[in-house]
């Protein structure tokens, strides 16, 4: 993870700062930085996104690919993720130096995504035990200002969500041999549903309370956080804690309760963007990424 170092009187004034509900930027605690979200960026995928929250930077791009279903569930298809630090984010990622943050959000998605309410993988079965389609979901970090993983599931829900999968049809002669044939009109595709997949809402504990949405300075004062996984209706669907600090149960259900609630607002936001977006059509101006 990307780090800062400050002195014990930049510290002392950020934890100050936190006990009145006044940040640095000037936010409260339960406020997030403006999110910049752009979909359709990169033209030889399935779907892509970028998502600029501060100065942390993330792109996305979704590749569908035919594959075979996992023995344990022949009727479903399934999600692969790579992480990939770029060197460019922090000089900390140069050579391997970005492969265990990599792998540890990479384990993270997975963990996310497992949960067959968030994506419906069913929909992704062509023909059970034989095709399926897979989803190869490449992050790449681009830069690093802080709150990763809330940037990094962002970005991921928006490229699923702009993701376009083409439409199959199984054909079966007379011997029973099937045959697969994708339709050749490129508006023929089926759109995976999005409302169920959650977002992460990490809570850093920086003295006495907690903030959403820290910055690189904020996680440098924080010794624990909790990474809280929230639908769109506040279900949390797992949580995991980071840091080497400890975290008091007392603490821990003010920390679900600030992320359930941070969480609904988060989800409302996001999917206002993508639907307002999606309604420019293809003419829309490109004003980020590759734009």
């Amino acid at each position: 993870m990307a780090s800062v170092a400050l002195s014990e009187a930049e510290k002392v004034y950020i934890v100050h700062g936190v006990q009145e509900d006044l940040r640095v930027d000037g936010r409260g605690c339960e406020d997030y930085r403006c999110v910049e979200v752009e979909t359709d960026v990169v033209s030889n995928t399935s779907g892509s996104a970028r998502v600029k929250l501060g100065h942390t930077d993330i792109l996305v791009g979704v590749k569908a690919e035919m594959g075979t279903p996992k023995l344990e569930r022949p009727n479903e298809g399934y999600l692969e993720f790579f992480v990939d630090c770029s060197a460019n984010a922090t000089p900390e990622f140069e050579g391997r130096g970005g492969d265990d943050l990599g792998t540890e959000i990479a384990n993270t998605l997975y963990r996310i995504f497992n949960n067959k309410s968030s994506v419906d993988l069913k929909s992704l079965c062509i023909s059970p035990r034989e095709h399926c389609w897979v989803l190869y979901v490449d992050v790449l970090l681009l830069e690093c200002g802080g709150n990763l993983f809330d940037a990094i599931c962002i970005a991921v829900k928006a490229a699923l969500f702009s993701t376009r999968i083409p439409r199959v049809h199984v054909l079966e002669d007379e011997e029973g041999s099937k045959d697969i044939e994708l339709s050749d009109d490129p508006y023929d595709c089926i759109r995976l549903s999005v409302e169920n997949v959650p977002c992460i809402v990490t809570l850093c504990k920086i003295g006495c309370r907690h903030v959403v949405d820290a910055t690189l300075q904020e996680e440098a004062c924080s010794l624990a956080s909790l990474l809280v996984s929230v639908t769109s209706k506040g279900v949390v669907t797992c949580m995991r804690k980071v840091g080497k600090g400890s975290l008091d149960p007392e603490s821990i259900f003010e920390m679900m309760e600030t992320g359930k609630r941070v969480g609904k607002v988060l989800h409302a936001s996001l999917q206002s963007v993508l639907h307002k977006e999606e309604s420019l059509g293809p003419k829309r101006q490109k004003v980020g990424f590759l734009g």
